[in-house]
């Protein structure tokens, strides 16, 4: 499949501290940048399908206990600013 032109825009996006500190770690275990990652995790979440094989999976729980990420996804819905 031939590459597609897309047009990116800058946004300003909130997001948990050690939430962003796991993804920058999985963004650069791939060497890719974090709008690269977060663009692939969401089209594979929105087809319900998940973009980590084991191997990345594993080094995901490695970064969450390395930064304390206890946050799960039963968490999303009851999450407030501190």
């Amino acid at each position: 499949m031939a590459n597609r032109k897309l047009e990116r825009v800058q946004t300003g996006v909130r997001i948990e501290k050690r939430i962003l500190k796991v993804l920058k770690a999985i963004a650069a275990q791939h060497e890719m940048s974090l709008g690269d990652l977060l663009e692939n995790i969401l089209l594979h979440s929105f087809e319900g399908t998940s973009p980590f094989e084991a191997e990345t999976l594993a080094f995901i729980e490695q970064m969450r206990t390395a930064y304390g990420l206890d946050l799960t996804s039963e968490d999303s819905v009851q999450l407030s600013d501190a």
